[in-house]
């Protein structure tokens, strides 16, 4: 071979490697985070959902984020705040992605992008006493306890001879319901059953609410609190190709079994938390999801 043979085809090669090197940073990222490789997450402390101690992202949100993120080939980086705090970050793309308890709603979706749902959040309910709670009108003349400014407040408040009892954090509604100063309280599911386990002395179950009809909730649109709603992970308007990968990896995980040991985990029921309620697919056909989306379930 000669050397104007031998050098032209070093050059060749040398120009394929060239190209292909700057393609593989091109794909690295593709996903749009805001650094390549590294998805950065704000959370804030709500254990069991979210929460960061010694250096670790824990809670079921958690790791479902990370199982994802695993697949993507991102590293993930939390930052620390309240809720308003990680809506503004997503607003402002100031981080990619947040997690923990936010709820889908018509108006949040306007100022960013929601992924499928990783599960369902079921209506729950903290009981001491022995009797069942079936139906809204069995929650009629009874002390209802939930959080100052949770969803339930209104609910509540739309109880015919209920009274609200709303306590600046859940520790308050498990300690009146404990000593008897309330009925039923009004929290996230995983909230109660942590509490069942740290306070097995209080004597607390967990039920889960009948939802109202159509018709109920049509008669009083406050109602619509006392049905399942939509956890999703919420991300920046512009993050598009992101929310498709996130949202992807989530239904396989829903395929493949991983958020049924999820939750099992943590204490829930598959059931409850992974089989959408009627409701839920037109609350978001037409809005942000086409009109025949079916949300993922097990």
């Amino acid at each position: 071979m000669s050397k104007a043979v031998l050098s032209a085809l070093l050059a060749a090669a040398l120009s394929v490697a060239a190209c292909s090197s700057g393609d593989a940073s091109t794909s690295g990222n593709d996903l749009g985070t805001l650094q390549p490789g590294v998805l950065k997450v704000a959370i804030q402390p709500y254990a069991p959902y979210t929460d960061y101690k010694g250096g670790a992202l824990t809670g079921l949100d958690s790791e479902i984020l990370q199982a994802v993120a695993q697949k993507l080939n991102l590293k993930v980086e939390p930052e620390v705040t309240d809720f308003a705090g990680m809506l503004a970050g997503v607003q402002s793309q100031r981080v990619d992605i947040a997690i923990g308890g936010i709820a889908w709603s018509a108006d949040r979706q306007k100022q960013g992008l929601f992924t499928d749902p990783p599960y369902y959040s079921p209506p729950a309910m903290a009981v001491k006493s022995d009797k069942q709670y079936k139906t809204v009108k069995d929650l009629e003349n009874l002390r209802l306890a939930t959080v100052e400014g949770y969803v339930w407040v209104k609910s509540i408040q739309a109880v015919p001879g209920a009274k609200l009892q709303a306590y600046p954090d859940g520790n308050g509604v498990i300690d009146d319901l404990g000593a008897g100063r309330a009925d039923v309280g009004f929290l996230d599911p995983l909230i109660i059953i942590a509490a069942q386990k740290a306070r097995p002395e209080l004597g607390i179950t967990t039920q889960y609410l009948t939802p109202p009809t159509d018709q109920e909730v049509k008669e009083k649109p406050a109602y619509e609190y006392f049905r399942s709603y939509m956890t999703s992970f919420y991300l920046p308007k512009q993050a598009t190709a992101l929310e498709a990968a996130i949202s992807k990896e989530i239904r396989a995980m829903y395929a493949g079994g991983a958020l049924t040991e999820l939750i099992k985990k943590y204490g829930g029921e598959p059931d409850q938390f992974l089989k959408p309620a009627g409701h839920i697919a037109p609350l978001r056909r037409g809005v942000d999801r086409p009109a025949d989306w079916t949300p993922p379930a097990i």
